[in-house]
């Protein structure tokens, strides 16, 4: 890059750097506590600093490979499925967020479907989820996904055991379907620990910011640890298919667990930097007949900060 040589140049380069500044922050604000902030400084060990360095530095260079992947997406017009899949806390959620947080949420869009109401209770059971399936150029990345009914379903008793027999003769089909059609399909399975699945939880109840993430279904599948581990066991088995197989995330480790998974899913595809035409700012158009009109006060949001 050419050295500026005017103060618009050097006002402009400040003004660069400072959103670049910004858009750190955003990452910042996720990994650190901002009550730790208002108090006392963390103390980390050089070690502990070189590993948050590693981590956002991969975390950076990761999300940039997913702009590239998503302009591939777009420009092939490739239909991409994600699935994530794993008990309460194991962080599928935040593996989620760093994904999709510098992508366009017109290609890469979340679908966390809630509880079927009365009518989807009486529908094909995977009816619900078709419906939020890609088109040309999207990717969707499935918060829990139509395996619920091998996990939770199962376990808290919300299907029958010839709902569940069915559900495992349709899924490996319905998947090998949905890939004949030309759709990229990956299932993620982030696999947690018993005693930090607790720390989780208990780290959860005592924050008040985070206490919103602990439903009831959370606490009794904390309970019914075992239950889990063993419908987690048969799901895999039975729908771990070529077409569409199952991946297992280390996820002890939610730093490492994110880089892991976006690396492997990278990995996945045959995505290569698309060119673009040089981007050009046009000048704004000017007119002598303009006048801009003042704001009403009262419209004005007052300047707490």
């Amino acid at each position: 890059m050419t050295p500026p040589t005017t103060p618009i140049d050097q006002d402009l380069l400040r003004r660069l750097q400072d959103d670049v500044i910004d858009s750190y922050d955003e990452e910042l604000e996720m990994e650190i506590d901002d009550r730790l902030l208002a108090g006392e400084s963390l103390q980390l060990s050089p070690e502990a600093r070189e590993t948050r360095r590693m981590y956002f530095r991969e975390l950076f260079r990761l999300q940039g490979e997913l702009v590239k992947l998503q302009d591939w997406v777009v420009h092939t017009g490739e239909r991409v499925v994600v699935l994530f899949e794993g008990r309460d806390a194991a962080g599928k959620g935040g593996a989620i967020k760093r994904i999709t947080q510098r992508l366009n949420p017109r290609v890469c869009r979340v679908a966390a479907l809630p509880a079927p109401n009365d009518r989807e209770k009486t529908q094909w059971y995977f009816q619900r989820y078709v419906a939020h399936l890609p088109a040309a150029g999207e990717i969707v990345l499935f918060d829990r996904s139509w395996y619920n009914r091998a996990g939770v379903e199962r376990v808290m008793g919300f299907c029958s055991d010839d709902d569940l027999e069915e559900f495992f003769r349709s899924v490996p089909e319905f998947e090998k379907m949905l890939v004949r059609s030309g759709i990229r399909i990956f299932k993620y399975w982030f696999s947690v620990s018993d005693d930090e699945q607790e720390a989780r939880f208990m780290a959860r109840i005592q924050d008040p910011l985070k206490q919103w993430k602990l439903s009831p279904m959370d606490l009794e599948s904390r309970r019914r640890w075992e239950d889990y581990t063993r419908a987690k066991e048969v799901m895999l088995e039975r729908t771990h298919i070529p077409e569409a197989p199952w991946w297992v995330v280390q996820a002890v480790d939610k730093k490492r667990s994110r880089l892991n998974c976006i690396h492997h899913l990278l990995q996945q595809m045959p995505y290569h930097e698309i060119e673009h035409a040089p981007v050009g700012l046009p000048p704004r158009e000017r007119r002598e007949d303009y006048i801009r009109q003042p704001v009403p006060h009262s419209m004005i949001v007052p300047e707490i900060y």
